[in-house]
């Protein structure tokens, strides 16, 4: 059987990734499940280089590219500088829709104060839409790094703003017509804001959160929602999870366009949350300096032991951890 859409199964990854793991004294941070970027020591300080395509999204393809790179190297603790793009386009594309992500991208990324390097441009075969594929570089001069898998028996699992936020403004974009029907023209407006409020970026808080020096991993959510972003760092850090399923934060948006569509916002695709763990000692003031710069944020589980595996209690019942394999996101593209 051939594989499915959506991320490779975490054992067979595991098994391809090790065929790569070659690197030298200078690798702080190599290819594993999990970790969001790879770490290596330059001079007195540590490059950090990661790289994510974007495929769900056409609108605001070049800003999706830029924000979710940057959320990689963010979590690091390092503040994204630098980026190059492999544009993929259909057969077919107009020269002016091409010209049109250039000047976005350009747009996009001198807002952000990030440099673009370069990369590589194509028309290609066999598919249907512009695929824009980023690698971001960013550097820490002095300090420490983060990574997915630091997080420690006992430490609680934070989490910022709510979950699913990028895929309530997936749906809106691409069930316009029928999102509009069902709740109106200004929901319709509302939630295809999404991506820029509350946003996708979390790279504000998570160098916040780096500063505070308070924090032992961070994780960013993408594909398979939150419950495959709170796997990935629990199996990262070799840790079990429990996970509070009733203190998660939805929008009533995003909770009204999964009920319409069938999805669960538990696996839906989730840039714009991070994902903090901490020891239960300094929650509270890690929660402190996040809500004092305006950033929603709460705890949503705890790590236990590696054998208690990945859990989640509802009201007062635990049962597994759904896993999505493939994101929720998938079933409006087949």
């Amino acid at each position: 059987m051939g594989l499915k859409e959506g991320k490779l199964d975490p054992e067979f990854l595991s098994r391809l990734l090790e065929l790569l793991r070659k690197g030298d004294g200078r690798v702080e941070v190599g290819p594993q499940p999990g970790v969001d970027a790879a770490v290596l020591r330059l001079g007195g300080g540590y490059l950090v280089a990661a790289s994510d395509p974007i495929t769900f999204v056409t609108e605001d393809l070049s800003y999706y590219a830029l924000v979710v790179n940057a959320n990689d190297i963010a979590v690091m603790g390092a503040r994204p500088q630098f980026f190059l793009g492999t544009l993929l386009l259909p057969p077919g594309i107009e020269e002016g829709e091409v010209e049109g992500i250039f000047r976005d991208l350009a747009s996009e990324a001198e807002e952000m104060d990030i440099l673009l390097l370069g990369g590589h441009t194509e028309v290609t075969p066999g598919i249907d839409r512009p695929i824009l594929i980023g690698t971001m570089l960013g550097y820490i001069e002095e300090g420490r790094y983060y990574t997915s898998g630091g997080a420690r028996e006992g430490d609680l699992l934070v989490l910022t703003k709510r979950i699913a936020i990028e895929g309530t403004s997936i749906i809106a974009r691409e069930r316009r017509d029928e999102v509009e029907r069902h709740f109106g023209q200004d929901f319709l407006e509302r939630t295809l804001r999404f991506n820029r409020e509350p946003g996708i970026s979390i790279v504000r808080e998570a160098l916040i959160a780096a500063d505070s020096g308070l924090v032992t991993a961070m994780h960013d959510i993408t594909e398979g929602g939150f419950a495959m972003g709170a796997r990935e760092m629990a199996v990262a850090s070799g840790r079990g999870l429990l996970v509070y399923g009733d203190e998660l934060p939805i929008y009533e948006e995003t909770l009204k366009l999964c009920e319409l569509f069938g999805l669960d916002p538990l696996g839906l695709i989730g840039s714009g949350s991070l994902l903090l763990s901490v020891p239960p000692e300094k929650a509270d003031d890690l929660l402190g300096i996040l809500m004092k710069e305006d950033i929603e944020a709460r705890v949503v589980g705890e790590f236990r032991e590696r054998e208690f595996g990945f859990m989640i209690r509802r009201g007062g019942e635990i049962s597994p951890l759904p896993a999505y394999p493939q994101d929720e996101i998938t079933k409006l593209f087949q």
